[in-house]
């Protein structure tokens, strides 16, 4: 049960608030979504269970929510969460047309792909800017653990290095698909409406969900970013080329798009989230 002092899972001073509430892990969470598309079954589930483009923003606008609730709310109302979205994976089943296997959104293997792509595309975003050293990434990726095992993922890694192994090991399986190049453009080239009355959730992933769907120049640089933050055998599958300095370019756009953010919070008095 929650109390008037509950402060969530992940209290002021957790890795969790300084990441989650930092506009770089907004970009990471971007990155991610390219990523997930590289595992078949993964994206099989995500292809056959949504509507494109009805369903892309109010999609993305979900993804946010949970994830800032889960850092920034209270455990009764995390909980909810949490269980919202078992409820919505009992339902996400099928085959794979890539692999020709089945495929549940309760699978154990896909929960800790999907959760493993995102905590580690926030963190890598926010460590690219130096905003936090390798400890507290792992402190970051330690803690998350906490929130894969809300939606029934087990066996999750809780470091960098571990991070690392679990890429490594499950390599084999990734490819870019034609089902996953076909994801891939629909994120670079969202649909872009002229208004979006999005609610803003507490915390830096969630308002700025909002105000990066205002214009089609806005998206498509987050987008251009979140690609170059793939790792490298990532942008591989997917053919992206790697021209020199390219690294460099997309860490500064990386801090401009911060930087911009914060520039709209503050223009708007938005106050940031609790850390």
């Amino acid at each position: 049960m929650s109390t008037a002092t509950d402060v969530g899972y992940f209290p002021p001073g957790s890795a969790t608030r300084r990441v989650i509430g930092d506009p770089a892990a907004l970009i990471g969470g971007f990155s991610a979504l390219f990523l997930q598309a590289l595992h078949p079954r993964a994206m099989a589930g995500i292809d056959q269970h949504s509507s494109f483009p009805d369903d892309f923003w109010p999609r993305l606008q979900r993804t946010a929510e949970y994830v800032t609730t889960l850092a920034f709310a209270d455990t009764a109302t995390a909980d909810r969460a949490a269980a919202r979205v078992r409820g919505i994976h009992r339902h996400v089943r099928g085959t794979d047309p890539v692999t020709g296997r089945a495929y549940s959104a309760d699978d154990p293997d896909l929960l800790r792909w999907v959760h493993v792509t995102e905590v580690s595309s926030f963190s890598a975003a926010v460590r690219r800017l130096g905003l936090i050293d390798a400890a507290e990434e792992d402190r970051f990726l330690a803690e998350q653990v906490r929130a894969g095992a809300l939606l029934g993922a087990v066996d999750l890694p809780a470091s960098r290095t571990e991070v690392d192994a679990y890429f490594a090991a499950v390599r084999p399986e990734l490819v870019a698909s034609p089902v996953a190049r076909r994801a891939a453009r629909r994120l670079a080239f969202a649909p872009i409406p002229r208004r979006l009355p999005l609610p803003v959730p507490v915390g830096s992933l969630g308002e700025m969900a909002a105000s990066v769907a205002l214009a089609r120049p806005a998206w498509t640089t987050v987008a251009a970013v979140a690609i170059g933050l793939l790792p490298p055998w990532a942008k591989q599958l997917y053919g992206v080329p790697r021209p020199p300095g390219s690294g460099l370019v997309t860490t500064a756009s990386l801090g401009a798009l911060r930087a911009a953010f914060l520039g709209v919070r503050r223009a708007t008095g938005q106050p940031g989230p609790p850390r």
